[in-house]
């Protein structure tokens, strides 16, 4: 039976607009489970027997070749002030990523895939991963089984600074790096009205931001990409006192592994010389996030040239410095992460975010045949 178009296209939006106003934090997705395993299993969809506390992973097709689709499903520790009429009803919480409009694609790309399974050259795999956000979910995907037997898997992002219609992928290097930092300065405190008789955690701690932005400017090539930011300084309890120790957190984003071990050991030099300078101490802890995304050249180009025969205008995307789950698969496996154009007025992890839902359908049938076209490629 085909699916009819506009009954297709307002199924999609139902399910994302349901999604995104039961919005759930990273690994407590367990309404939005019960919901997407509902609505697969109410198609026709095998879902396969993984051990996983949020998340489903379902199945279509026969044949030994396997072709994965991937969509994340959980929200964002926001409160949603877009004015949308299905706006999240949980206070604090909410899908200010768009993971609902990618688990609805991809639910799309399930009904579409469904109806031709019998003309399908194997099997194509959704993934609807938890704890995207805090980069949990594809390492206890992998871990589940999900790619076991997969050639390859494809993912997307929608991208609010494109327009609807617009789609861009790259080759290689895609997402950054995450990492954090925490700097914690210890001094001596002294009443402010005598500061000679302590030393300033304060004054250490604003030499030790204004030194870290060198690192960009003066330690790294220009033609490399890097971003270092202090994103949070916490020091002192009233007005009067100097404090003793002051805490630094902050992030750090490349594309390169040499770069981000360059940057790593620059931050503990700095560290250690104005601990030396000041006379104090100053404690360096490195948190290793998300891995660059590096996409399979082939994949990418093949990702790309499906959107062209699609109706897409495409292009080739610039870096990005955020980072992406997704990463962790294509460590294990090749494949492509594709960016689609949602237009929004308000970026990605903003309270007011609202992503064009046109893109919706066309996004569905787009990866239905990316997939069905993968299953017969070399």
């Amino acid at each position: 039976m085909t699916i009819a178009a506009q009954t297709f296209k307002e199924q999609l939006i139902n399910w994302r607009r349901e999604l995104h106003q039961n919005p759930e934090l990273s690994g407590k997705e367990v309404e939005t489970t019960a919901r997407i395993r509902h609505w697969l299993e109410s198609a026709g969809l095998r879902l396969l027997p993984y051990s996983l506390a949020t998340g489903v992973v379902a199945e279509v097709g026969q044949g030994e070749k396997v072709i994965a689709l991937r969509a994340d499903i959980d929200a964002l520790p926001i409160q949603e002030t877009s004015g949308v009429p299905f706006s999240s009803i949980h206070d604090g919480v909410m899908h200010a990523c768009g993971h609902d409009v990618h688990s609805s694609v991809m639910l799309g790309a399930a009904l579409l895939l469904k109806e031709r399974e019998a003309e399908l050259s194997g099997r194509v795999r959704l993934l609807f991963q938890p704890a995207e956000e805090n980069f949990t979910g594809a390492k206890a995907l992998i871990k589940a089984g999900a790619l076991e037997n997969v050639s390859a898997i494809f993912g997307m992002h929608n991208e609010p600074g494109l327009p609807v219609g617009t789609f861009a992928t790259r080759g290689g290097a895609f997402y950054a790096n995450v990492d954090r930092f925490v700097l914690r300065v210890r001094g001596k405190g002294a009443h402010a009205a005598r500061p000679q008789e302590g030393n300033d955690a304060i004054v250490i701690a604003s030499q030790l931001v204004i030194a870290l932005q060198t690192i960009a400017s003066r330690n790294i090539d220009t033609l490399d990409s890097v971003v270092v930011s202090v994103t949070r300084i916490q020091g002192g309890n009233t007005w009067n006192v100097l404090p003793e120790s002051v805490e630094l957190e902050g992030t750090v984003r490349t594309h390169r592994d040499d770069i981000q071990q360059q940057v790593e050991k620059r931050i503990s030099e700095i560290a250690a010389g104005l601990a030396s300078a000041f006379g104090a101490q100053i404690e360096v802890e490195w948190f290793n996030g998300p891995i660059t995304l590096n996409n399979d050249d082939k994949w990418a180009a093949f990702a790309m040239q499906a959107a062209k025969d699609a109706g897409y205008q495409t292009q080739t995307s610039e870096l990005h410095m955020g980072g992406e789950d997704f990463a962790v698969y294509l460590q294990t496996i090749p494949g492509a992460f594709v960016s689609i154009g949602s237009n929004s007025a308000y970026g990605l992890h903003h309270s007011a975010f609202n992503p064009d839902e046109a893109l919706i359908e066309g996004a569905a049938r787009y990866f239905a045949t990316l997939a069905e076209q993968a299953l017969l490629a070399n």
